[in-house]
């Protein structure tokens, strides 16, 4: 699900475990759509899957690269990582479901609400993870005003 006619096109790399830089290619991906002029709902949206994103990939993957892919129509965020996969993805999307260590629901981290609140700012999500090789997360959000609704 390559973006068409990407007019904007940005990579970005997360390091696994880097707690002090979570939401650091959140905000910038924020940043850059509204540079862009894209509207706010689309921004929020878009905003929202990628911090989710990224901390999946900081909790649970060695690192990552983000892409993100701007058309006319629509943003493509891609999350491929290394890690160690999602064994069940259906559990994963269970609205509570969490496989967060003690350390990282100290941190006020493992509500397991990640994926399903990609999910509900996507208006595609598709998921392939392999257990021990990895996830990409390919994140499709319809601009405001441009392309289907």
């Amino acid at each position: 699900m390559p973006a068409p006619e990407a007019v904007f096109r940005q990579d970005f790399s997360v390091k696994g475990g880097d707690f002090a830089k979570a939401g650091t290619v959140a905000c910038r991906i924020k940043e850059l759509l509204k540079d862009l002029g894209l509207d706010a709902a689309t921004v929020r949206r878009a905003a929202i899957a990628a911090y989710e994103a990224e901390m999946n990939v900081i909790m649970y993957a060695w690192e990552a690269r983000v892409d993100l892919a701007v058309s006319p129509d629509e943003v493509h965020i891609t999350v491929d990582d290394r890690g160690p996969g999602i064994s069940d993805v259906e559990l994963a999307m269970t609205e509570g479901y969490s496989t967060a260590t003690p350390e990282m629901r100290e941190l006020g981290f493992g509500a397991g609400m990640g994926l399903p609140n990609i999910k509900k700012n996507s208006d595609i999500l598709h998921i392939d993870s392999r257990t021990g090789k990895g996830t990409r997360l390919k994140i499709v959000i319809r601009r405001n005003g441009h392309g289907a609704s």
